[in-house]
């Protein structure tokens, strides 16, 4: 979003801050549509194995399946999640318009060793199962082009945002437990009030005092050709620098942390590294000169900075 703010020039930040929030709302849309979607792959099956009972000379296979997958414990529980219904009647997410890629994805999913030595053991646990469909995100959809193909023509929000939802998911599944039947706790947009305010906060503070942190991160780059640092380089140090002297709170080698793990999604490794070495030689002046201070919690490791190995 900043780099869409500064990219179209003199913008409204009162828009753009608009657009940033409808762009958090949309990834928390994204995270139910994808816990969903996992429901309509085992749907898929279910009518597979219907359909192969109906033949006039079923099989031994047709008459005895394999419905270790369709009984799933972690799909049974999300299918009857009591906050992932609510938020499907709230919102109009289906993929009842998809059939194909359903299709695709559960052929690309039985075909897989993990899955094959999934249903090819006797043997049922909670854990078993809680471990197969942490894979299938996390190996499969995570991997599968057709999948960003489909979300992106549904909102130019989403195509960005899959790698990092479906981090959440599995963190979500991590922490089901088997008594849980419906109950299980879903992810909540924001943490809390003070989380939606610093979301907020720290995108303004990084329009409004952009020219600052631009000169500061250029008088550390002197040596440097700024004409080839990538544009996306400057704003992630640029935001940094923000964090690190708007809030007291957050200790600098949790900003320098957060920033690092930015840029792999948005930069190259060099640029990782180059970020990295720049933010503790900054944060370290911007201590000496007292425009970085740190208060309650953010006062934690605050004796040394942080360098990556």
């Amino acid at each position: 979003m900043l780099y869409a703010y500064f990219q179209q020039g003199d913008g409204e930040i009162n828009k753009a801050e608009k657009n940033l929030l409808y762009s958090i709302q949309k990834s928390f849309d994204l995270y139910h549509y994808l816990l969903l979607l996992i429901v309509e792959i085992a749907d898929y099956a279910s009518a597979r194995i219907n359909i192969a009972l109906q033949k006039k000379i079923p099989s031994y296979e047709d008459l005895n399946p394999n419905t270790k997958f369709i009984d799933n414990k972690i799909i049974n529980m999300l299918r009857v999640n009591i906050q992932l219904q609510e938020y499907l009647t709230k919102t109009p997410l289906s993929w009842s318009q998809t059939p194909e890629l359903i299709k695709k994805l559960h052929n690309r999913i039985r075909m897989t060793d993990f899955f094959k030595d999934y249903m090819e053991n006797p043997e049922r646990s909670f854990d078993e199962d809680k471990k197969v469909i942490m894979d299938i995100y996390s190996k499969e959809l995570i991997s599968f082009e057709g999948l960003y193909q489909v979300l992106e023509e549904q909102s130019i929000f989403w195509n960005d945002e899959v790698e990092f939802i479906i981090s959440m998911i599995t963190k979500t599944i991590k922490g089901f437990k088997e008594n849980d039947h419906g109950n299980s706790q879903l992810l909540s947009l924001y943490k809390n009030n003070e989380d939606r305010e610093f979301v907020k906060n720290l995108f303004r503070k990084s329009i409004i005092h952009q020219k600052e942190y631009r000169s500061i991160v250029e008088s550390f780059t002197k040596n440097w050709d700024v004409d080839r640092i990538a544009f996306l380089d400057f704003l992630i140090l640029e935001m940094a620098i923000a964090e690190a002297i708007e809030f007291p709170f957050i200790p600098t080698k949790v900003t320098i942390n957060e920033y690092l793990e930015i840029a792999k999604s948005y930069s190259t490794e060099k640029s990782r590294i180059f970020i990295n070495g720049l933010l503790d030689k900054i944060f370290k002046h911007l201590k000496e000169t007292s425009k970085i201070k740190k208060t309650g919690r953010g006062l934690i490791g605050e004796i040394e900075t942080h360098t990556e190995d």
